[in-house]
């Protein structure tokens, strides 16, 4: 190879590295392309909010039977579980010996009624006799002590007599209330001591409590919402509540706020309460536990987005607007409930914002982007239950209105 072929090589090579290096100079000042999201305008709805609650369902009345005089079980009147009606004769107590003393109460009853009748005649014998001075005032005063006495015998010997009617009434053990009844705790021949043996139990089962506790923080949301005019407090306002069993998806069970305590639990923090619901079949038993939720507000104009919309940054949740120059900017917002699947926003957005629901994880504010409007539509039926926060007050669900 000679020299001058050399030269030519190595001034071709520096070219080639030349050109190189300015297309890749070229290439660093080039901007990347923007970034294309997916924009939609909220959907608008007045939602009324709901709060959840947890509690289990209680008899309205609940009577344990106790007998009132003591003696020997001589019948059981019902089948174990059954339905009973108020009065219903469920036990017999052995009755001979209540029958034996309302007789000699009677018996008792009928010789004061003799003895009045002898004394009252012989105070009118005395009121002639006393006319005539034929005997002295102070035997005459004796005669009309002796009736005073003798009525107050009488009135005793009544007394006795309806207290031994009583006691052989007491011997039928009636229910005292319509409801299912439990199983006996005695059987024939078992000797019952009067308010102290247990014979059995019987619960109300129509209309029936469902009961709960509610945080304080809940109790202070409506406190104030009643004031404020927007929530009657469920103190004085029969609030709709409903109810979800433990196997069931949806709300089915439908009642009333009945009941709010008057004092707040200083160990929990909570206040008790009770709802009162229709049970018309029996189908819901006490004890039985259940998941509530509650008219949590006034009916309030929200705007609904997609959750996947919605970015956290430290305590504020924020979203991304498509301004008219076509650059995104974030914008907190309050968000609340789900609601037909989507998030409430309760403030912070306008009803006329485009709001980036797709490719939102690589923007940054003030980026141009190249956006797709696409409408917006619900997710899920109005009444699927939302997600519940992990802090009170704020409502756990929602529907809207």
């Amino acid at each position: 190879m000679t020299k001058a072929m050399g030269q030519r090589r190595v001034a071709l090579a520096m070219t080639i590295a030349l050109t190189l290096a300015g297309c890749g100079k070229g290439n660093q000042n080039q901007a990347p392309p923007p970034p294309h999201v997916t924009v939609a305008t909220p959907l608008q709805r007045d939602v009324v909010d709901w709060d959840e609650y947890v509690g289990r369902f209680e008899a309205i009345q609940d009577a344990e039977l106790r007998p009132r005089v003591s003696g020997t079980i001589d019948r059981v009147l019902f089948v174990d579980g059954q339905h009973v009606s108020q009065g219903q004769a469920l036990f017999i107590i052995d009755p001979r010996p209540y029958a034996a003393a309302l007789a000699q109460a009677r018996a008792q009853t009928a010789k004061a009624q003799a003895a009045l009748i002898n004394a009252r005649s012989e105070l009118a014998r005395a009121e002639k006799l006393l006319a005539a001075q034929a005997i002295s005032k102070e035997e005459y005063e004796t005669k009309q002590a002796t009736v005073r006495s003798t009525t107050a015998d009488l009135a005793a010997a009544q007394a006795n007599v309806r207290s031994a009617a009583l006691n052989l009434g007491f011997t039928t053990v009636r229910a005292p209330i319509s409801g299912r009844v439990s199983d006996r705790r005695v059987s024939k021949g078992n000797y019952a001591q009067d308010g102290t043996t247990v014979l059995t139990r019987v619960v109300s089962t129509n209309p029936i409590w469902f009961s709960f506790e509610g945080a304080e923080s809940f109790y202070l949301k409506y406190m104030r919402q009643d004031r404020a005019g927007q929530r009657g407090s469920s103190r004085d306002t029969p609030n709709p509540v409903e109810i979800q069993l433990a196997d069931e998806s949806g709300f089915r069970w439908h009642g009333h706020m009945d009941f709010v305590d008057n004092t707040i639990d200083t160990n929990s923090g909570t206040i008790r309460a009770h709802a009162v619901v229709a049970n018309p079949d029996g189908f819901l038993t006490p004890g039985m536990f259940g998941r509530a939720r509650l008219l949590g507000s006034g009916t309030y104009h929200a705007m609904l987005i997609p959750d996947e919309a919605i970015l956290t940054d430290q305590a504020r949740k924020i979203v991304y607007v498509i301004g008219r120059d076509g650059k995104v900017a974030p914008r907190p917002v309050e968000t609340g409930p789900q609601v037909e699947g989507l998030r409430v926003v309760k403030a912070g957005l306008a009803p006329t914002e485009q709001v980036v629901i797709e490719g939102i994880t690589t923007l940054q504010p003030g980026m141009a982007v190249v956006a797709k409007r696409v409408p917006l539509k619900p997710r899920a039926p109005d009444t699927s239950p939302g997600s519940a926060p992990a802090s009170a007050p704020p409502p756990s669900e929602a529907t809207a209105r």
